[in-house]
């Protein structure tokens, strides 16, 4: 793995622009960033501790239920439209695939069955069909989330009122590298979509993906616009980028694994009641990378073999896991 993309921009990240009185500012969330390493993780597990249970973590499930096809221009997506991936489109999964899905999903150990679908943003018509998908899932006793694109005020409304827990809206990075990842979506429609689902009453999932090519300030500008929103994400998903061949970041390096978990050690510092979910990337982490992870503050993962379109780790190399680090399963 390479550290090519730690060296430091000559401009500094903008604060969060949902924020008048930011709780964190560049050079505050800079000196956490990169103060000592047994420092650093010192203070992450310290402050872990202090919100939760350091031996638990929760487990959630992630599906397609409409996969490919999709008018963004995401760099590092398989599902977008501008590339060729060799991933065929397919339509919206009836409800029964996904109540089979989700059921599964449950009896493997998920508390939070998650729900993803490669749209710009959802139709209205659309709307009816994915709020049964809600009431079918909540109905098993399990929390749902949602990932559809960009919704309006009265998607996001009718979702909370389907009973829909989470919705993700990933912010990808930091704003000062936002446009080199896509240009067919703005940060502040990602930002527009957030708002509206926090009106909505909804909960936020709303995190990032590291190994884009992005400079660690970047990495720092994504988390700081995070953590200084009026109120911070309940769940903050940090990915590991899994390069897709046939899209523009397909052929990018890894982050070097230290570098990965300062960013997962400052994401828990800097939202502490928050979830910080080890997404994406998996897969390909070693067992001592994954431990570090968790000894840092991750306290949630995808359980699993996919995640949308790529893999992740089997139930039984997860569970050999589990076992040697005394982790255990968090209840709902």
């Amino acid at each position: 793995m390479t550290t090519t993309a730690t060296s430091a921009p000559q401009h500094k990240a903008s604060p969060a622009p949902q924020s008048t009185n930011p709780r964190w500012t560049f050079d505050a969330a800079r000196a956490l960033f990169e103060q000592p390493f047994s420092d650093l993780i010192f203070q992450a597990q310290t402050t872990h501790r202090q919100h939760f249970d350091p031996n638990e973590v929760q487990m959630s499930t992630l599906l397609s239920i409409k996969t490919g096809g999709c008018a963004e221009n995401c760099g590092y997506c398989s599902q977008s439209a501008h590339f060729e991936t060799g991933l065929k489109a397919s339509r919206l999964m009836a409800l029964e695939e996904v109540r089979t899905a989700a059921a599964r999903a449950r009896a493997g150990g998920a508390t939070r069955f998650c729900m993803g679908a490669a749209w710009r943003e959802p139709k209205d018509r659309d709307i009816d069909t994915l709020c049964e998908m809600v009431h079918e899932v909540k109905a098993m006793g399990m929390e749902t989330c949602m990932t559809l694109g960009m919704l309006t005020k009265s998607q996001a409304e009718r979702l909370a009122g389907a009973g829909l827990d989470y919705y993700n809206h990933n912010i990808d990075t930091g704003p000062e590298y936002y446009g080199k990842v896509v240009t067919t979506r703005t940060l502040s429609d990602r930002l527009d979509t957030l708002q509206n689902v926090r009106e909505a009453g909804m909960n936020v999932c709303c995190g990032g993906i590291i190994g884009m090519g992005e400079a660690r300030d970047d990495r720092i500008g994504m988390l700081m616009l995070l953590a200084n929103m009026e109120t911070p994400p309940e769940s903050v998903p940090i990915n590991a980028l899994v390069p897709i061949r046939g899209t523009p970041l397909g052929n990018s390096h890894a982050v070097e694994g230290i570098e990965f978990v300062r960013t997962i050690a400052a994401a828990r510092i800097m939202m502490p009641t928050s979830m910080v979910r080890l997404s994406a990337g998996r897969e390909t982490m070693s067992e001592e990378l994954q431990a570090l992870c968790f000894l840092a503050g991750a306290n949630s993962i995808f359980i699993g073999d996919r995640l949308l379109t790529t893999a992740n780790p089997a139930k039984e190399r997860d569970d050999r896991l589990w076992a040697k680090l005394g982790i255990r399963a968090m209840t709902a």
